[in-house]
C-alpha cells in the first residue's frame, strides 16, 4: 500500500509539471508589418468590416484549466503582435483535456500471492489558432 502511495504521488508530482507557459508559432502568408504590443491585438469571432490577413497563428498550453486558456490567448496574441497584427480572426479552439486511469491485478500461484496496481494519466493542452489580421 505505501508503494502504491509513492507511486500515485510521483504520478501526481509529474502531472503538476505539465503546468508550463504556453508556446507558439505564426506563419507569414500576407504582408508582414511592424511589431507592435500584443496588448493592442483584439480577437475576433466574426470578420470586421475591412481586414486584411497577414498571416496564421498557433498557440498551445499545456493543461485543460482557464489560466491554461488564458495564457495561450496571451500566447496567440504575441504571435500576432511579432508580425504587425492587431487582430485575430479565431479558427480553431481546442480546449485540452486529461483522463487518469487506475488498474489493479491480484494473482495467486505455486503458494504464493502477488498483487500489482497502474495509473495511467493522459493530458493533452490547449490548442488555438487563427488568421492574424490587420484592421485599418
Amino acid at each position: 500500500m505505501k508503494k502504491m502511495i509513492i507511486g500515485v504521488s510521483l504520478i501526481a508530482a509529474c502531472a503538476s509539471l505539465m503546468v508550463g507557459c504556453a508556446s507558439g508559432t505564426y506563419i507569414l502568408t500576407g504582408q508582414q508589418r511592424t511589431p507592435i504590443n500584443p496588448e493592442q491585438v483584439t480577437l475576433y469571432q466574426t470578420p470586421p468590416a475591412r481586414f486584411e490577413i497577414v498571416g496564421i497563428v498557433n498557440a498551445a498550453s499545456p493543461g485543460s484549466r482557464q489560466h491554461n486558456m488564458d495564457s495561450a490567448v496571451e500566447e496567440l496574441k504575441k504571435q500576432a503582435a511579432k508580425i504587425g497584427a492587431n487582430g485575430i480572426l479565431i479558427g480553431a479552439v481546442n480546449p485540452g483535456g486529461q483522463s487518469v486511469g487506475v488498474s489493479t491485478g491480484y494473482g495467486f500461484g505455486g503458494g504464493t500471492s502477488f498483487s500489482a496496481t497502474g495509473v495511467g494519466v493522459s493530458s493533452h493542452g490547449i490548442q488555438l489558432s487563427g488568421e492574424a489580421i490587420y484592421c485599418p
